[in-house]
């Protein structure tokens, strides 16, 4: 064994009283020379070590008794305090006692002062303060009701899980999650307590964690079971093997699940909708992988609960696109990024022009041109319909007026404009329509609005004043894809009605003209399709109807002069649809207004 030099003088030349605290001191301490060897050490570190006496401890490597080389930066650090080029070091180590058990100890290592040579190194023993917070770290990353990893740690595993399956050589380089939510428990919460609630969710993770266990028996490793909060629970798969392997995990949850819960005498029942995701870690994210299971969860709900449901790419792209299409709505319509093009409603008698309807396009700076089915109904879903509506009311009236300033030569077009239910019962619809009108200074009776038959059937109240305020008005009150709803005929004479639109589905039926039926669609006598006619009887007879109670009628979907000439043929008023034109913009109804001929 060497004998200490440099710093052995050091420690020998201490004042008695220095000396005395030294070696009485509560704190493990050693004196180490520049050479990283023992000067002298107290009692304290030589219990704390297990060493028999303080002096059995000198001349050894200091490194050695605190496994300082452990690592190379806190190797590097101590010998930049032992140069004199650093000024402290603190690390925590774990230390090995000679009769078997571990303890936890911060090391620090201080350059002596007073120009003498060598470093004093400490010891505290920090064991039960590691082990305190191992325990509050426990309570504070796990759920005090099931026992299980909360949503702290779950995230810490995923994001571990993660960065393990980038980096790791072996596995798959996959990770699958199932995240549940059960079905109908806040009704139990609510009905029988929170207590109750608790112990169901406790008896809940019980079962979810056998379902791990098993799903872990001859595996690599055992899903980790999760809540996140109020009844929601998770099930990460690790190193996942497949699509598969998930949907194994969902169904062996959902079969747990349907077995009822006995608690306290109490049998209780409930189910679970499952989301499950299972893909590569590359490209992946924790964020983004939970919001693809909560996005699958919901479908999963929406699709009828108790049921897991695989995420689905299309799918969520295609929900990705009707939310940036409901966060741009509102600014759209501040934007005047919406235009509107008419398609022309022609006098079935005279094939003449009598007025056209507004329908509404937005030409979306991300997605391009957007038809009305893309964006209406996600606009009355948030109200943004109101402000959509009275700006399309209030161009289809300008547009109308400027036609007949134009052309005061021609019959003067009435414009009709689709209105949703919602415009009614959100906005004073019966002021806008009168202040937009004496904006425009347009007759009345050039401007017709538009409400489906689901819509005005078996409505009551407010929506039924305003819309006979607006006919006493002079505005006429059209009945859209009229024979596709209640079909109230009763209630339909007491409506302030003045139109049937008749629905494109059964002028589709006129296929074929009398005598021309050919091929699988024709049958019967003369070619003529049986069902076809009996379109023909059913459309015959609404218009019987509808002139009896005093109403015109519009036939929808016109395609075909064969369609045309039934429909003029049962007493039809006017049409509408691709035979006569597509919807066009304003410039190009001039056209067909200052033509001549008739439109067909």
């Amino acid at each position: 064994m060497r004998t200490p030099a440099a710093g052995g003088d050091a420690l020998l030349a201490l004042d008695p009283a220095y000396r005395s605290a030294f070696t009485a001191a509560p704190l493990a301490m050693a004196v180490v020379a520049p050479d990283g060897l023992v000067v002298g050490a107290n009692a304290t570190l030589a219990r704390l070590l297990g060493a028999p006496r303080p002096d059995t401890l000198a001349g050894r490597v200091a490194a050695d008794l605190v496994d300082l080389a452990a690592d190379p930066r806190t190797w590097q650090a101590y010998r930049e305090v032992l140069r004199g080029r650093q000024a402290v070091l603190r690390c925590t180590r774990r230390l090995k006692h000679p009769d078997g058990h571990s303890l936890w100890a911060q090391v620090t290592v201080t350059p002596l002062t007073g120009g003498e040579q060598g470093v004093l190194l400490s010891v505290a023993d920090i064991s039960a303060r590691r082990e305190l917070q191992a325990r509050l770290r426990h309570l504070q990353m796990h759920d005090p009701v099931t026992r299980l990893p909360n949503r702290s740690l779950f995230f810490e595993r995923l994001t571990t899980a993660l960065e393990t399956a980038l980096t790791s050589d072996v596995g798959t380089g996959r990770v699958g999650l199932c995240y549940l939510d059960l079905d109908g428990f806040k009704a139990i919460n609510d009905t029988l307590g929170h207590r109750v609630g608790d112990r169901l969710l406790a008896a809940v993770a019980e079962r979810l964690t056998r379902c791990a266990d098993e799903a872990g028996y001859n595996r690599t490793g055992v899903p980790l079971v999760a809540r996140l909060g109020g009844d929601e629970f998770a099930l990460l798969v690790e190193d996942s093997a497949g699509t598969e392997q998930l949907a194994d995990l969902a169904e062996a949850v959902l079969t747990a699940l349907q077995a009822p819960f006995d608690l306290s005498g109490q049998r209780l029942s409930v189910s679970a909708s499952i989301g499950v995701v299972e893909r590569h870690a590359e490209g992946t994210t924790a964020t983004g992988l939970m919001q693809a299971a909560d996005t699958t969860l919901y479908w999963a709900k929406a699709d009828g609960k108790s049921r897991w449901t695989l995420f689905d790419p299309e799918r969520n792209a295609h929900r990705m696109t009707r939310q940036a299409l409901v966060s741009t709505l509102r600014p759209g319509i501040e934007r005047e990024e919406f235009v509107l093009q008419y398609q022309p409603l022609v006098g079935m008698s005279d094939g003449r022009l009598r007025g056209v309807e507004a329908l509404v396009r937005w030409d979306h700076p991300q997605f391009g041109m957007l038809s009305p089915n893309r964006f209406v109904g996600l606009a009355e879903e948030d109200g943004s319909i109101v402000p959509l509506g009275r700006w399309i009311l209030r161009t289809a009236c300008r547009q109308a007026r400027r036609w007949q300033l134009d052309h005061p030569g021609e019959p003067p077009l009435f414009v009709s404009v689709n209105v949703a239910v919602r415009q009614v019962w959100d906005s004073d619809l019966v002021s806008d329509v009168a202040r937009i009108l004496a904006e425009c200074e347009l007759d009345p009776g050039l401007l017709q609005l538009e409400l489906t038959e689901s819509a005005l059937m078996g409505s009551a109240g407010r929506p039924i004043k305003a819309l006979q305020a607006l006919s006493d008005m002079g505005v006429r009150i059209a009945i859209d894809d009229f024979g596709t709803g209640y079909s109230n005929l009763a209630y339909l004479s007491r409506l302030p009605v003045s139109v049937l639109k008749l629905d494109g589905s059964f002028v589709r039926g006129f296929q074929y003209e009398d005598g021309a039926g050919s091929g699988a669609g024709a049958a019967g006598e003369g070619g003529r399709s049986a069902p076809n006619a009996a379109d023909e009887v059913i459309v015959e007879a609404m218009v019987q109807l509808a002139h009896r109670l005093g109403l015109s009628v519009t036939a929808e979907g016109v395609e075909t002069a064969a369609q045309a000439a039934r429909l003029r043929r049962i007493g039809c008023d006017t049409g509408q649809g691709w035979l006569y034109s597509r919807p066009v913009p304003p410039d190009d109804i001039v056209a067909l207004l200052t033509q001549d001929a008739p439109v067909l």
